[in-house]
């Protein structure tokens, strides 16, 4: 086992670029995958979210890129030869604006230590500005798939002579019922290309794109870590209508960081507008706000400036937030993988963390699915916004102590 990068094979000059940004040694995903898709093959990567598996793909992608399709100046470095036909010779598949952000991030130094131009592209954001981009050559795009889409069918942007794909966080494509988009894309890919693929699991629906799409893949897999029911703390509370909102704002004020989670939108706009006219610091996170303002937010939040983030599960699957304790599912999880997506935010980096269920008198039957589902068997404890157990909810065992 190597612990340098240039044992892999990566070439000096991102390695040096690396080691300006203080990454010295590879993750176990990178070790493992690296020298094969660096060798041309298809890679199929299991790995969960935080492994590093964006530097595992972006720096083969780089490489290769960067030798196959670039020339040289006078001074040594790589001079890109794509031209500014709408065409484009890498491709990144997330499923997320905010993942398109930080995949882009994450890359971009690397591809301009090679001279190679890469942009984020997803909606939310005026697609003139994007297609002027476009225009003017991208040699790396980090796309989401309905983006893409819309700036294939204008004939934008041409995929059919891409040389390098990644598809990232399969799993989180399906569960957001993107993959007929994914494939659509692929199957629009004309030329002999590499294709490398990363999920967190590899259930039928993505075990599928493997066979369709990719060309006898290479098999890695990173035994992560699973958060379990077991590392979180949970409370399942019953509220009435008119005491809920003040229950929720009663949970965050006694918290350090909370995120709270609703079905809808909508949901997530009055919720917060409610809490804030009781005081909290709250500020909304999904797909109808403007990019800028979801920025913002997510600084704001991580900096401390808002007590709470409110978000719907699509626009929490893309973050990455440390140090949340505390996890309000203010509308109760549709499901139990749902559920521990939502409540593993608290339980990152071995911290354990609280997930609390609010739950009306007429959700009590679904909640209670979702609790045999999990292997929880605890009471729903009736509580109104003035009850001491909400500022203490850790020191309180709904077990032993349930009313």
């Amino acid at each position: 086992m190597t612990d340098n990068f240039s044992a892999l094979g990566v070439a000096s000059d991102l390695v040096a670029t690396l080691k300006e940004r203080g990454i010295h040694s590879p993750s176990p995903i990178q070790l493992i995958t690296i020298p094969d898709a660096l060798a041309g093959r298809d890679v199929c990567g299991k790995a969960k979210t935080g492994s590093g598996k964006t530097l595992a793909f972006g720096i083969p992608m780089v490489e290769r890129l960067s030798n196959a399709g670039s020339s040289k100046n006078g001074s040594g470095q790589v001079r890109s030869s794509n031209s500014s036909s709408g065409s484009t010779r890498g491709l990144i598949l997330v499923p997320a604006r905010e993942l398109a952000l930080q995949v882009a991030k994450e890359l971009r130094p690397l591809a301009e230590r090679r001279k190679l131009r890469l942009a984020p592209l997803y909606g939310g954001e005026p697609i003139e500005a994007q297609v002027s981009k476009i225009q003017a050559g991208l040699d790396i795009i980090v796309a989401t798939p309905g983006r893409l889409i819309d700036l294939i069918d204008r004939k934008a942007l041409f995929v059919s002579e891409l040389k390098f794909v990644v598809v990232d966080e399969a799993d989180r494509m399906a569960d957001m019922g993107f993959l007929p988009q994914v494939e659509w894309i692929l199957r629009h890919v004309e030329s002999r290309h590499q294709t490398l693929l990363f999920s967190a699991t590899l259930d039928a629906a993505v075990d599928a794109l493997v066979h369709r799409y990719q060309t006898k893949p290479v098999r890695h897999e990173v035994q992560s870590r699973q958060v379990t029911v077991d590392e979180m703390q949970h409370r399942f509370v019953a509220v009435h209508q008119m005491d809920k909102l003040k229950v929720a704002a009663t949970i965050i004020a006694a918290s350090n960081r909370t995120l709270v989670f609703c079905a809808t939108r909508y949901g997530c706009d009055r919720l917060s507008r409610d809490l804030k006219s009781l005081g909290v610091r709250a500020e909304p996170i999904h797909g109808d706000l403007r990019q800028n303002i979801r920025e913002r937010s997510l600084a704001r939040f991580m900096l401390g400036k808002i007590q709470a983030l409110v978000a719907t599960d699509v626009a929490a699957r893309g973050l990455h937030i440390d140090d949340v304790d505390v996890v309000v599912h203010y509308d109760p999880a549709p499901d139990y993988k749902t559920y521990l997506h939502r409540s593993g935010r608290t339980a990152r980096a071995g911290e354990t963390g609280m997930a609390v269920t609010l739950s009306l008198w007429n959700q009590e039957l679904e909640v209670k699915r979702l609790q045999r589902r999990l292997a929880l068997d605890m009471p729903i404890v009736e509580m109104f916004s003035n009850d001491e157990r909400l500022v203490a909810l850790d020191r309180w065992d709904p077990v032993a102590q349930p009313v």
